[in-house]
Order: structure tokens, then sequence, then C-alpha cells
């Protein structure tokens, strides 16, 4: 630190401060908790030009989760369902041989 900015530093902090009450800072103190609460993503040049703020984007990953979830719960009903059709509350028919 340039000892001008030092000694200015010094001179703006008020009496009411007690430096040696307030003990030794904590690097990192707080690190885990902000971390936990913040999701910074940044995005390239190209995309900010289609994504100008926050709301955009989110519009845009929500309408993403919504497809996608829709394409992979439809993927899943066609996988199960019954080879025959058959009403809903009706079991296909056996087949009964030689009897």
């Amino acid at each position: 630190m340039p000892k001008g900015l030092a000694e200015a530093t010094e001179d703006e902090l008020r009496t009411e401060y007690d430096l040696d009450e307030l003990g030794p800072g904590v690097r990192g103190k707080y690190y885990r908790q902000a971390k936990a609460g913040t999701n910074l993503v940044l995005i390239e040049p190209d995309l900010a030009k289609v994504f100008p703020d926050q709301e955009s984007v989110n519009r845009a990953l929500r309408l993403l989760v919504t497809t996608a979830s829709d394409a992979t719960r439809a993927a899943r009903r066609s996988r199960n369902a019954p080879r025959h059709r058959t009403a809903p509350n009706q079991r296909p028919k056996r087949r009964h041989y030689g009897k």
C-alpha cells in the first residue's frame, strides 16, 4: 500500500472504533455461507447480446427445464405403455387354448 494512502486511511478511522476490542479478522469467515446463497454464472458475449438481463436468462432456462421435463415424461410414457390397446380400467382378455 502506498505510504500516502495508508496515512489517509488511518486519519479517517472514527474514534468509536477500537481495533483492540474488535480482535483479529478471520479470513473467509462467511465464505461458505455466501457461496451457498449465490449461483453466479458468466455467459459469453454472444449470449449476452441475446439475454441482456437476468429476467431473460431465467425465462429461457425455465422454458428449457419445462421442455426437457415434458420430453422425458413423454418418452417414459411411451416406453411403459401397454402393447395392446385396452380400456383404462379393463384388463386384456386372456386366451384359453385346448379346453
